[in-house]
């Protein structure tokens, strides 16, 4: 557990957008003076992700790697976890991040790399959750925070949280009111991981007591 002569968990944050899931990430940290964690870089894999200006906005350090500027996906992921092990990160959050990362990638921080997908996973895994959600006429979809392996939204739960669908709701609405609770749910499941609170055993994870 973290304690006061500890010093806090370095989060390496990737993004592909707007970056509202890192905003939500440093408006907790800024919030709670016990959060443990702290944002030392934001990598994108596009150059125009919101989320790098959030990042200079804030004086984060900010890594772009294009997919297009390397040969191979093997080369701009081997690049991209250089540029992000350059600074050190205790741990790797994705934070509406689009690209699929292998093993080779995971390896550098073996159950401390945490993504957050809107769906009640297993269920609507992909990229589409909200639209096949209400393809599939459910009536409550909701967010999953997850550790991340080698298959697609697939790592054991952190947390989930429902979200109730309305008879109005449009891809565009469902999907603001999922993120509202990504927005709560990822930080607060980061500030677990940071705490050193998820142990995990197989596909089940289990949040620690905290001690003092």
């Amino acid at each position: 557990m973290l304690s006061a002569s500890r010093p806090s968990a370095r989060l390496a944050v990737l993004v592909s957008g707007g970056g509202t899931n890192l905003q939500a990430l440093l408006d907790a940290i800024d919030a709670d003076p016990g959060f443990g964690g702290e944002v030392v870089v934001v990598a994108a894999d596009r150059p125009d992700a919101g989320g790098l200006q959030r990042a200079k906005d804030r004086g984060i350090a900010t890594v772009v790697e294009e997919l297009s500027a390397h040969s191979d996906r093997a080369s701009w992921e081997a690049a991209l976890r250089r540029a992000v092990e350059a600074h050190r990160p205790d741990a790797v959050v994705l934070a509406g991040f689009m690209k699929i990362l292998s093993g080779a990638f995971l390896a550098g921080w073996p159950d401390r790399v945490i993504n957050t997908h809107p769906s009640l996973l297993p269920a609507f895994r992909g990229a589409h959750a909200v639209e096949d959600a209400l393809a599939y006429g459910v009536r409550v979809t909701g967010c999953t925070v997850h550790l991340v392996d080698e298959q697609v939204d697939h790592g054991p739960i952190v947390n989930q949280q429902a979200v109730e669908i309305r008879d109005d709701d449009t891809a565009e609405t469902l999907h603001e009111r999922i993120k509202a609770v990504e927005h709560a749910l990822l930080p607060a499941s980061v500030k677990l991981l940071c705490h050193d609170r998820l142990a995990v055993s197989g596909r089940v994870v289990r949040i620690l007591e905290e001690t003092r």
